[in-house]
């Protein structure tokens, strides 16, 4: 997990991921493009999120084309977001109930 954290870390990886969400496929160089800083960059930065197993590529020809995978990113909600809000959620739910209820007995409506 620590890896994926670092990846995610960098704000132009996370840019990269949400360009691969909306274009699965698209080769490096349409990557690229979507940055101001080289190609040797750009693939620096993909190494991080493949390492992370964020990314994954297939090679077609001469050009790579690339892919988002977001179980990582799944796993660390699993993890971390849904174990540490769960409490919270039921006590958010109870406390509603508990407003509804006092609301209903002074004959207030949410309509």
């Amino acid at each position: 997990m620590s890896a994926v954290f670092h990846a995610l870390s960098h704000e132009s990886r996370r840019k990269m991921l949400d360009i691969l969400k909306a274009k699965p496929g698209a080769s490096v160089g349409e990557l690229a493009k979507a940055f101001d800083v080289s190609r040797i960059a750009v693939m620096n930065h993909l190494s991080v999120l493949e390492t992370a197993g964020l990314v994954i590529s297939e090679k077609r020809g001469r050009s790579r084309h690339l892919y988002l995978n977001a179980v990582p990113i799944r796993m660390i909600q699993d993890r971390w977001l849904d174990a540490y809000s769960e409490p919270f959620a039921g006590r958010v739910a109870s406390i509603k109930a508990m407003a509804e209820a006092a609301a209903k007995a002074r004959g207030e409506t949410n309509e």
